[in-house]
């Protein structure tokens, strides 16, 4: 919440009245409750469910907000806010609009939703919008595994990350695709798992 130091000399012509310091002129005060406030903007309004696709997940103040308000409340709160990957891509001038994340989204959504095994992850970090895992390369030959996973990110302008199906010690690294680039190969990745 910003607030505005009250101009506390603004009416000294009154009788009697006595000349009050100011604190500073016309100076903005952050509260503590900035962060408060963004976490209520993030979180999910309505009906208590899971949500099976990312436009199920579209609940937030942030969602439906007028986009411009979302930006300046984000920028206010700092880039290290929990935020999803389009409001991120957003605020750095990466992405058109907050519309063209969902269409991102929806895309995805439309490739995997209907594939055999594919299954979206609601629940990932504050703010995040989820991801989709492959079930089936969970487990293997070698035993369990980190799925194959397909991740929204800012991180590039394809905004889409696959992680490959892993095994062992050691972390995955995220191979950069394209909605449509995921689209071409998706048969292939499947069977890799």
């Amino acid at each position: 919440m910003t607030v505005l130091d009250p101009d506390l000399n603004a009416d000294s012509s009154a009788a009697g009245s006595k000349k009050l310091p100011r604190q500073r002129d016309h100076a903005l005060r952050v509260e503590p409750m900035m962060a408060l406030e963004w976490s209520h903007a993030i979180e999910p309004a309505g009906g208590v469910g899971i949500a099976t696709t990312p436009a199920q997940s579209r609940r937030a103040w942030i969602h439906r907000a007028d986009e411009q308000q979302v930006l300046a409340l984000f920028r206010a709160v700092g880039a290290d806010a929990p935020a999803p990957w389009w409001l991120r891509a957003l605020a750095r001038g990466k992405l058109a609009s907050r519309a063209a994340g969902f269409a991102v989204e929806d895309e995805v959504t439309d490739l995997l939703a209907d594939r055999p095994g594919w299954v979206f992850v609601p629940w990932a970090a504050d703010g995040e919008v989820g991801y989709w895992e492959f079930v089936p390369s969970e487990s293997g030959v070698y035993g369990p595994a980190e799925p194959t996973t397909v991740q929204f990110t800012d991180r590039h302008p394809g905004w889409v990350d696959l992680l490959p199906v892993h095994r062992g010690p050691g972390t995955r690294q995220p191979i950069a695709f394209t909605p449509a680039a995921l689209r071409e190969q998706i048969e292939d990745l499947e069977n890799i798992a």
